[in-house]
């Protein structure tokens, strides 16, 4: 039976990045989910590759449908964004493994849809300071910078990434990214050991 290895941390502590390398990495052979969210696209995004870029009446339609695996809603300053993950055909744990990127929360939702022994954590945590040097620098690059919403995110993830939180979730082995290369080898040795 294959494993879901589940990449989470605040933001800004590089689990996108962490998540595209080992993505990247054929020698792992693991295959990846596209989530889906109601939030805008960001000018570096593309539909169908970061997310499946859906609005509310798309949300709806997987609920009705039976087919909502997991969902996250933030009350933003630009509104309300949903994330999920929908059973669509994407996950085929009989025949392979897969990496996931998210929070927490999805992380726990995932392992109540498909049980604790299918999933495997990937916490990657980065000192604060540094976090909010990263996300400040990547809004400041953006065509619309969201400052609020970066604040928002970054004092949510102080809550959300709770010692409580993370101990509750069973996660007990951690990756600090302060030297990608170095986290990235860490991470890939931890996958071989349930591959």
């Amino acid at each position: 039976m294959g494993k879901i290895f589940y990449i989470m941390g605040k933001s800004a502590s590089g689990k996108d990045t962490v998540y595209k390398r080992l993505a990247e990495d054929e020698t792992l052979g693991l295959r990846t989910l596209v989530p889906y969210t109601t939030r805008p696209m960001r000018s570096n995004e593309k539909n169908g590759a970061d997310y499946f870029f859906t609005d509310e009446a798309g949300l709806e339609a997987v609920r009705k449908s039976g087919r909502l695996i997991e969902l996250r809603s933030y009350h933003t300053v630009h509104g309300i964004w949903n994330y999920f993950t929908v059973d669509d055909g994407q996950l085929d744990l009989a025949h392979a493994s897969y990496l996931m990127v998210g929070t927490l929360e999805s992380y726990r939702a995932m392992q109540r849809y498909f049980g604790a022994e299918a999933l495997v954590p990937v916490l990657v945590e980065l000192e604060d300071g540094a976090r909010l040097k990263r996300a400040l620098e990547r809004e400041m690059a953006m065509e619309k910078p969201r400052y609020e919403e970066m604040c928002r995110r970054f004092l949510a993830d102080a809550k959300d990434f709770s010692e409580e939180n993370i101990q509750a979730a069973g996660i007990g082995t951690r990756f600090v990214n302060d030297d990608l290369d170095a986290c990235l080898n860490r991470i890939r040795q931890y996958i071989r050991e349930y591959l």
